[in-house]
């Protein structure tokens, strides 16, 4: 903080400055196109919106009965909210139950829109898809949240809607959606049978009663002569009545064309290594695994390229794995194609054109089968590692693949135990980190950081621990930790000269890097040698105009402005501005950054007026660069406001300080000491001026 203002080198946004080893995770290294969403009314979706993640079996047996208790709830609520919980045993057929629902829907309602919803970070980003499929262009560039929170709108626009999340776990994860989703109906299928919020009714699936039981399988297999009845009943008893063991039963008889008489032998004669003692005795599971013995023998003999292949898939998360994974450098795609086809011919996985799915108990029973010394979870590691996309903080192109990729990082590091991890998932997590700090997500950021600082093998003065040090420092900085973030830089200083030598630009880095956290925490004196010594090393290493000179320039400005010195500090900015123009463009985040420093100092002198352009200026980049909810735009916009005061403007100053806080509150939360000066800002800017509360 400068007086009332929030700097891009004060507290609350050090990381607008740093420049971290490798991929550095500041907020303001960001290029992005400007998100302009269209008014959600002016769009209409010509001949409805459509997704779902399969066709509907056409074999549906024995469900008429549920079918009408539900299609009865959801109509009788119009367009009000209805949430349905369709709840039951694994593989009960929740989601087929769900799907035949939606296909049926689809000639009545102009929008049927299907979310992998197990975790709330999927739920938003299965909102953003129906927002990114109708505006593609538009919503390029635009985050998660921002399309979420437009998708809402569109639906309140659009009424009549149908929009089903599959899979919830938990019932807080819809509250707030419940909350705001107006104009149509909620399906939701989970596991869970607890109290659910809002006006929801409840549907429990039991298991499929003989009779159809026996007719899925017979008509599924093609076995369906009276001879063989008999022999269905059996092997339908055997499997449990479960209609996920039973498709898969059918499925794999009609591929090898055997008979039901055959298939009840090897389903009797199976070991009893399944999960009679495993996964909290889940029934479904022994069941699924069982039918598991039989299909691995198969695929063993007829594609084994797909078991290997399958394994490493159960290590991501199971909805919606990228096809691009599958093929790494070096790979032949004719191959993986001709295995995942093999595969979905078996319905053990859910192909479409670009992404791959698994049924959660039939990828709970492959983690369970697989000997652990095949290690799949390295390969999947590794398949990682090729295909997420390079500088996570600039690169804005990858940045829908990231978001496609980050359920299958997160689930993927759930398959390493604490014991010490490869030095490759170090450098996915760091990697991944960086782009949650781009988001704006730091505690996202910190938690990866930290368990790849942990758990890593390297030695404590490898480079790349220097480089996790200096990333998750940034971290803290974004939640408002400075002293925390105090001693990892200067541990990454300290290992980053060793290695590199007192001249390298990433010791500049560091040393800006700790400068900056040496302001924050009050000690600018200590950080002016510091920067001067960065700046030297940056402008000769790299020469006098590079836009690493404009950040030691204006780092070094930053620490003047702190020591009471603005004379010395204008002309720094001024020059670090000139250099971010003319090597980024004047539409640059960065130069928004500088535009905004230069304001502050313009203000020190008295030149308020010369401020307020070049503020108006920077918010304009960087609601276009990161939305407008990004915590840099309540820097701004704070700035903007302490503006307006200045030159007696009391009704735009406190508007832009209350937007300015209220972002924060947003971003950062209640405790973060950015959001915490803007809230004091606000209450004199109101008692200033005599507006009530």
């Amino acid at each position: 903080m400068t007086g009332e203002r929030v700097t891009a080198f004060g507290a609350g946004s050090f990381a607008a400055l740093g420049d971290i080893i490798n991929s550095s995770a500041h907020v303001g290294d960001v290029i992005r196109e400007a998100v302009l969403l269209p008014p959600p009314a002016d769009v209409v979706a010509e001949g409805g919106l459509w997704q779902v993640p399969r066709p509907a079996t056409k074999v549906f047996v024995g469900r008429d009965a549920d079918y009408e208790r539900l299609a009865e709830a959801l109509s009788a609520g119009g367009e009000v909210v209805v949430t349905q919980a369709l709840t039951g045993l694994g593989g009960v057929g929740k989601s087929e139950l769900a799907l035949q629902y939606a296909h049926e829907q689809r000639a009545r309602s102009r929008t049927v829109w299907w979310v992998a919803a197990e975790g709330p970070e999927q739920i938003l980003s299965g909102l953003a898809d129906l927002t990114r499929s109708l505006v593609p262009e538009a919503a390029r560039e635009a985050s998660d949240e921002e399309a979420a929170r437009w998708a809402v709108g569109w639906l309140a626009a659009h009424p009549g809607w149908l929009l089903i999340l599959d899979n919830v776990n938990e019932p807080t994860h819809l509250e707030p959606w419940l909350a705001v989703l107006e104009g149509g109906s909620v399906l939701v299928t989970s596991r869970r049978d607890v109290r659910w919020p809002g006006t929801t009714s409840t549907i429990r699936l039991g298991l499929l009663d003989p009779d159809a039981a026996i007719r899925l399988l017979m008509e599924v297999s093609g076995h369906t002569q009276p001879a063989e009845r008999d022999t269905a009943a059996q092997i339908a008893e055997e499997l449990g009545y479960l209609p996920l063991a039973l498709d898969q039963a059918a499925a794999y008889i009609r591929q090898k064309r055997i008979p039901l008489a055959r298939y009840l032998t090897a389903l009797r004669e199976q070991p009893a290594r399944v999960y009679e003692s495993a996964a909290n005795g889940d029934k479904a599971q022994a069941t699924i695994a069982r039918l598991w013995d039989i299909t691995l023998q198969a695929l063993a003999q007829d594609a084994p390229d797909s078991i290997p292949l399958l394994q490493t898939l159960a290590c991501y998360a199971p909805d919606a794995i990228p096809r691009a994974l599958t093929t790494p450098p070096g790979t032949d795609p004719f191959t993986t194609d001709d295995a995942l086809g093999t595969l979905a011919s078996h319905n053990i996985i859910t192909l479409t054109d670009h992404t791959i799915s698994l049924h959660r108990l039939t990828q709970a029973v492959i983690l369970h089968t697989t000997p652990t010394h095949h290690q799949p979870h390295h390969t999947a590691l590794t398949w990682l590692l090729h295909t997420t996309p390079d500088d996570p903080q600039n690169n804005v192109n990858g940045w829908p693949q990231w978001r496609a990729l980050l359920p299958h990082i997160h689930h993927l590091t759930t398959h390493y135990p604490t014991t010490p991890h490869p030095p490759e998932l170090g450098t996915l997590l760091n990697q991944t980190s960086i782009f949650h700090n781009t988001q704006g997500q730091h505690q996202q950021a910190h938690t990866l950081l930290t368990t790849a600082i942990t758990h890593t093998t390297l030695n404590d003065d490898h480079p790349d621990v220097a480089t996790w040090l200096g990333n998750l420092a940034v971290t803290y900085s974004g939640l408002g930790r400075a002293s925390e973030a105090l001693p990892l830089f200067e541990r990454a200083l300290e290992i980053t000269r060793v290695v590199l030598g007192d001249d390298h630009p990433d010791v500049a880095t560091c040393l800006g890097n700790l400068a900056v956290t040496y302001c924050d925490l009050g000690r600018a004196w200590e950080a002016l040698p510091l920067e001067q010594r960065a700046l030297e090393i940056t402008r000769v290493v790299l020469g006098d105009d590079h836009p690493r000179v404009a950040i030691r320039l204006e780092n070094l400005a930053g620490t003047f402005s702190v020591l009471g010195h603005a004379s010395k500090a204008l002309p720094l900015f001024e020059r670090a501005l000139e250099i971010t123009r003319a090597a980024l463009g004047d539409d640059h985040p960065d130069v928004a950054i500088r535009l905004g420093n230069l304001a502050v100092i313009y203000c020190d002198l008295g030149r308020a007026s010369e401020a307020l352009p070049l503020e108006q200026r920077a918010l304009e980049i960087t609601r276009a660069a990161l939305g407008d909810d990004h915590p840099t735009v309540a820097i701004r916009l704070g700035n903007l406001a302490a503006t307006y005061r200045d030159l007696g403007r009391a009704s735009e100053a406190v508007a832009a300080a209350v937007g300015a806080h209220r972002c924060a509150l947003a971003g950062l939360g209640s405790g973060h000491p950015t959001t915490q000066a803007l809230e004091s800002f606000v209450e004199r800017l109101k008692d200033l001026y005599g507006v009530p509360d």
